[in-house]
């Protein structure tokens, strides 16, 4: 089911590492429409993927633990280039990097509807169009 607003040919970077999650974001950003990079399940190769300059990155979509590791580093490299992104985890926002504090933040489990919602209004720049 197509949401209005839309992901169509955006590219999504998506960071996650459980792999049943990974597939259904996927899978659901695929059904919007969206170009998916990835998914990458750890924070060197989000780096790398970025880094690469693989495409444009219209918005990200990051969980906040890695199998261990925080996701920060690739949060600061998305800012510094300009890509909106929101975390998914499975904590509380307050429990995150004080400096994310006004990054949207949805908790786990996810919602797909969502998930497309918050993808889309924060790809919505004001003045932007």
């Amino acid at each position: 089911m197509m949401v209005s607003g839309s992901l169509t040919d955006r590219r999504i970077l998506v960071v996650e590492d459980e792999y049943i999650l990974a597939r259904q974001l996927v899978r659901a950003l695929t059904q919007e429409g969206a170009v998916v990079l990835g998914p990458v399940p750890d924070v060197a190769r989000a780096l790398a993927m970025i880094d690469a300059g693989q495409g444009e990155i219209d918005v990200a979509i990051l969980d906040v633990n890695l199998a261990g590791e925080k996701v920060y580093p690739v949060a600061d490299a998305l800012l510094g280039r300009g890509v909106p992104f929101l975390f998914a985890s499975g904590y509380d926002a307050d429990e995150g990097d004080a400096r994310f504090a006004a990054i949207r933040h949805l908790v786990k489990p996810l919602t797909m509807k969502s998930l497309v919602a918050a993808l889309i209004a924060i790809m919505v720049v004001p003045g932007d169009g």
